[in-house]
């Protein structure tokens, strides 16, 4: 879990985030989106697949990335765990 929340404590990587919610995209349409190295958006895709994020399928010699629902139903869990443990306490 702590993966995770290193995963999404970057806005770059979350934004990388809500452009895969519409779709799955090829690294090189991601790092098309942003005005970075393509080392810095590797960088960011390594961060994101180490927190188990992304979900990475290889056709051929293409990686195409796609959301991991999964892993952020249960990084929502916890944050609506603690929220609601917040609105008991007042």
């Amino acid at each position: 879990m702590i993966s995770a929340w290193k995963g999404l404590s970057d806005p770059t990587r979350r934004e990388i985030l809500q452009l895969l919610k519409g779709r799955p995209h090829t690294a090189g349409e991601i790092a098309d989106q942003f005005s970075l190295s393509a080392a810095t958006v590797s960088h960011h895709l390594s961060v994101l697949k180490g927190a188990k994020l992304v979900n990475v399928d290889r056709r051929r010699q293409t990686l195409i990335y796609s959301l991991n629902t999964a892993v952020l139903q249960d990084v929502l869990s916890v944050i609506l765990a603690l929220t609601a443990s917040e609105r008991r306490k007042k």
